[in-house]
Parts: structure tokens; sequence; C-alpha cells
């Protein structure tokens, strides 16, 4: 069966697309056969990334490796049972379709909470969560007292996991592997840095999860996108000198992709 990846988080802005899209890119690039799943049925920032490399890569006549992308297919109302959900049965045939010819299927969430991302967190092998290092972000984890030093109690992503790892132990299913992701992680030695690294570390013995390193705040990123391009594509396309700030990306990309410690992968590129 095909190793499901799910990227969650229920807050926009936190680089869920950029993490998505880098992963899976880079698992293609080793070898492994990825299959993708977008589960913002308005935005949909990872299916148009994508949707924009497949395009510029035809333009310019590259074959790159790629992650392959599946819609959710649409099913008819009147085949449900009473009870049953729509959306479920979309994403299970999604996944379906995708497991006999996937080494990993990556599923991309949205910024909020709905039944699809409530579902996709159950079929979670490891569930990877981008958190921008802010207090803000930290709220949807757990909350803190006013000096950001002592945890209150778990907040309301933190329960929606919980409640994922119940089910998949009632199915007998094995035990998520919870990742969170540090991004825009400031330089210099902030105090506010200093505590979301004791609260971050402090949560995550409490209600486990690991903590990976991130991205930090880069230009590339948004550059990227339109092309559909990564940082690994980059002397692909012609880019013979790469700066500091993008051999320090990558090398970010790398130390993510080592931490997730994925079945079968090794971050050779």
């Amino acid at each position: 069966m095909a190793h499901i990846i799910v990227v969650g988080n229920e807050k926009g802005g936190a680089g869920k697309s950029t993490v998505s899209m880098h992963v899976a890119t880079a698992l293609a690039r080793m070898g492994h056969r990825v299959g993708t799943l977008d589960l913002d049925l308005r935005q949909k920032t990872l299916g148009r990334y994508v949707t924009n490399r497949q395009g510029f890569l035809a333009k310019k006549r590259l074959n790159l490796p790629t992650p392959a992308y599946q819609e959710l297919p649409d099913i008819d109302q009147g085949s449900l049972k009473p009870g049953e959900n729509a959306y479920d049965h979309r994403l299970s045939m999604a996944v379906s379709k995708m497991e006999p010819t996937c080494d990993f299927i990556l599923i991309d969430c949205p910024g909020s909470h709905t039944r699809l991302s409530q579902v996709a967190h159950s079929l979670a092998d490891t569930l990877i969560t981008p958190l921008n290092d802010s207090f803000i972000d930290f709220d949807l984890l757990a909350h803190v007292d006013s000096d950001g030093e002592e945890i209150t109690g778990p907040s309301v992503y933190s329960e929606m996991v919980w409640n994922a790892r119940q089910l998949r132990a009632k199915a007998g299913l094995k035990p998520i592997d919870w990742i969170v992701v540090r991004n825009r992680v400031g330089a210099q030695a902030m105090v506010n840095k200093e505590k979301m690294h004791r609260a971050i570390n402090k949560l995550a013995k409490r209600i486990g999860f690991r903590v990976a390193p991130g991205f930090n705040e880069r230009v590339i990123f948004r550059e990227l996108f339109p092309r559909g391009l990564t940082l690994l594509d980059l002397r692909d396309i012609g880019v013979k000198g790469m700066n500091i700030s993008n051999v320090a990306a990558r090398q970010e990309l790398r130390e993510l992709i080592k931490s997730l410690d994925l079945p079968g992968v090794t971050a050779n590129f």
C-alpha cells in the first residue's frame, strides 16, 4: 500500500503548499512514484502548482520528475446510502485509484477545518504540520499563558489530530507519525524565538509529535510557483550559479526530508 503523507494545519499562510510541492517533487526526483491530492477545493494551490509545472515543462520541452496530480472524482449523490457523506466517498475513491501506482500519496489540506481535512488526517501515516514561528500559529496547537512559557491546554487542531489517532487505533492501523515543521524561523537569537523553541519542545513531549526544521522566508519560493518549479529544478533549467540563499534553501529541504524519516527514502539530492 502507498504511504500516505498529509500536510495539514488549520491556518493559511503557514507554507503548506510550498512544503507539499517540495516534498512531493523531491520524492519523485529520488525515483519514487508520487501522487498528490489537493483538498482545498476552492483555491487549489497545490493543484495549480503541479499544473503550472506541467505547462512550463511542456513549453520548454523539458522532462523532469513530476508528481502526479488527481482531482477528487465526482460521485452520484443518488448512490449514497442514508447517513453516508459524499466527501468521504470522493476522497476514498481518489486514494484507491492512486494506490496501485504510487509509493507515496501526498494530501494537501486546506487552512481551515473541513470534513475532507478531518478524514484525510485519519488516513495519514505521516502528518506534516507547517507552523510559522509565531505564537499566533502556535495557538492552533495549544494555549499558553501571557508570558508564553506555560502551556494551559490543547487547542482545536491538536484535538482534531487526537481524534484522528483514536480512529486509527480503533481500526488497528499504526499510529500517525506527526511532525511539526517550523517555518520562517528568525536567524537572530530573539526572545520570541527562544520562547517558541521551549514551548514547542515542551508540547512535543506532552502530546506526541516530532519537531523538524522548515524553510526560512525567501523570495525564491514566490518566484518558483508560476513555473511550477522547486529548488531542485534550478540547475535543470539552466541556472549555473546558485546564490548563497538558494544553496541554503536547498539544504533546508534536504534536512526536512531527512527529518521526515519516510520508509525507503534517503535525501540523496
